[in-house]
């Protein structure tokens, strides 16, 4: 009895612990395309919240980069997976990953846009505080963030993990508003020294508050425990994975100033 007693306190904790999460897909434009992004929260946390947008990797809005909503909604925020590529793109392929994000990259206008269609459903969102608000984003979706506070976002704060740092117009640095988290695997064949290099010259020619953490022996895609090496030159890295999130963390909960996001 003793043991069953113990796993139905354990069931009822964990039931506890996500009573409060609610989750929905919706449906919003850029133009004439229809994006469809996910909205996570958690009822738990009353009145308006902070409110993050959340760019995906070159795969597109996926089970991941719901994850990682999830888990802002646990630390108290709205957060939103914006969809960059529109509704129902969703590469399946190394190939087809490449040819859908390149278009964005060589397109900086239609990222710009995308990102900040996406920036405005997660404003439109009736607990969403509107003047309390950031962007992250992995990989590709790094790229997207940080054109998105290119664009003069008025965003708090943009974190990117592991992502592409250039830009085809440095000078629009100037329009930043928000505060930089550059969170970066040294080792990252794909964003290699000089490219990080030029990005600290942008920013520092910008007089952005930027900051570049870097994590030794970690590469390209390291948060992600969906990269095993398959792709040459991107592994998840555990530990980098758990400090660049603390990082994170701590990085929003000052530039929100909110005690109670924890």
């Amino acid at each position: 009895m003793r043991i069953v007693f113990l796993l139905l306190s354990i069931l009822a904790l964990t039931t506890y612990a996500w009573a409060g999460l609610r989750t929905q897909s919706i449906e919003y434009k850029e133009g004439n395309t229809v994006l469809e992004g996910y909205l996570s929260y958690d009822d738990q946390f009353t009145g308006k919240r902070p409110g993050v947008l959340v760019a995906h990797e070159w795969t597109g809005l996926n089970d991941y980069v719901k994850m990682r909503a999830d888990m802002l909604a646990r630390l108290g925020y709205v957060a939103f997976a914006a969809d960059i590529y529109g509704k129902g793109v969703r590469p399946q392929t190394v190939a087809e990953a490449s040819a859908e994000s390149s278009k964005y990259k060589n397109d900086r206008k239609l990222l710009r846009d995308r990102a900040l269609a996406g920036l405005e459903a997660l404003k439109a969102q009736p607990n969403v505080d509107s003047s309390q608000l950031a962007a992250i984003g992995y990989c590709f979706g790094g790229t997207a963030v940080l054109e998105l506070a290119r664009s003069g976002a008025d965003l708090k704060g943009v974190v990117t993990f592991h992502g592409g740092l250039s830009t085809p117009a440095p000078e629009d640095a100037k329009a930043i508003k928000a505060q930089i988290l550059v969170l970066h695997g040294e080792d990252d064949p794909f964003v290699p020294p000089p490219e990080v290099a030029t990005f600290e010259k942008e920013m520092t020619g910008a007089n952005v508050k930027f900051r570049i953490i870097k994590y030794p022996g970690a590469v390209h895609g390291f948060t992600n425990p969906a990269n095993k090496g398959e792709l040459k030159g991107a592994l998840y890295n555990a530990e980098a994975d758990k400090q660049s999130w603390e990082e994170m963390h701590v990085f929003l909960d000052r530039i929100f100033k909110i005690a109670d996001v924890n």
